[in-house]
């Protein structure tokens, strides 16, 4: 396994922090970053992550892809640029591509960002009763049937284009794995859910990226579900939760229910040697808190997870 972060495409001090602890595999995602599934960007990027000592793997971004998802007026020029993207992937050597179904058209959810965990430290979490409060989302009139044809044209689309580029499709799950919120169906809310989608259609470069804090308020076995999924899985997000979809708080990764070195265990039982990044680490030291903190420092709980992840897998 690569113990791997999520760091921005320009040098700063995450990227400096990164190398210190030793880490050599990057994932990359475009804030504030006009078109960059050009190539010209993509070679660029890179190519300025080799000259600092990291082989970048993984593009955790997403270009527009509402259309597409809700079966819309324009989906097929959305489609056209995830081709795209795959393709110059393909060619610079960007071996993984995190993305995202009815995540769109809500994003991630959370209902609370200051919850009091151990020592003062501060976490996330969410409560579908907030959520059961809010106003319909405007493309509530969806149905879940069409969001399944909906997925389908996708992929017939867009694997093909995978297989050819070399290049992994890692879906990820909906966050939190709830449906419906504000009146959404979502797909990728379940194991089950997850072997349908991969049945849909077959194919080596057509996978998983296993985000286990959102395995784990699905009511998943984590380790069971690794090694039931296998080399279906091609990206790790290594976090955990308490409490079930409809109520969870993100927890310390040493201090929550599932067992993370029976995790580890299972993936190195399935031969999974990709990439790994740690997510939804609390905050330490009120950080989120200090204006006076410059804006790429690197958040304290995320080296202590680098640091676990790595005394786990040794």
């Amino acid at each position: 396994m690569k113990p791997t972060t999520l760091l921005p495409p320009h040098p700063n001090r995450r990227w400096t922090a990164a190398r210190q602890l030793g880490i050599s595999t990057a994932v990359v995602r475009f804030w504030e970053v006009d078109r960059w599934w050009d190539y010209e960007t993509l070679v660029k990027t890179y190519n300025r992550f080799s000259d600092y000592g990291f082989s970048l793997d993984v593009v955790e971004d997403r270009p527009p892809m509402e259309n597409t998802v809700l079966g819309k007026e324009g989906r097929d020029e959305e489609i056209a640029i995830v081709k795209q993207l795959l393709r110059n992937m393909g060619k610079i050597g960007i071996d993984t591509y995190c993305w995202v179904w009815t995540e769109n058209p809500l994003g991630v959810l959370r209902t609370s960002d200051s919850i009091p965990l151990r020592g003062g430290s501060r976490t996330i979490g969410y409560d579908d009763s907030w959520m059961e409060q809010a106003d319909d989302h405007p493309a509530s009139d969806i149905s879940e049937s069409e969001l399944w044809s909906n997925l389908q044209y996708f992929l017939d689309e867009v694997v093909p284009v995978a297989e050819e580029a070399g290049v992994n499709l890692a879906l990820h799950p909906d966050d939190p794995p709830v449906s419906p919120i504000q009146g959404v169906p979502r797909l990728a809310i379940s194991v089950e859910n997850y072997e349908r989608i991969l049945n849909m259609y077959e194919s080596p470069n057509h996978g998983i990226t296993f985000c286990q804090g959102n395995f784990a308020a699905m009511g998943a076995d984590v380790p069971e579900t690794i090694r039931r999924f296998g080399d279906d899985i091609q990206f790790v997000h290594f976090r955990d939760i308490e409490g079930t979809a409809d109520s969870f708080i993100e927890t310390w990764h040493d201090d929550g229910p599932t067992d993370m070195r029976a995790a580890m265990d299972a993936y190195q039982d399935i031969g999974y040697d990709g990439p790994i990044r740690p997510d939804h680490m609390p905050s330490m030291l009120n950080e989120d808190e200090m204006t006076d903190l410059p804006s790429d420092f690197p958040k304290l709980g995320r080296l202590f997870t680098i640091g676990y992840i790595r005394g786990l897998m040794e």
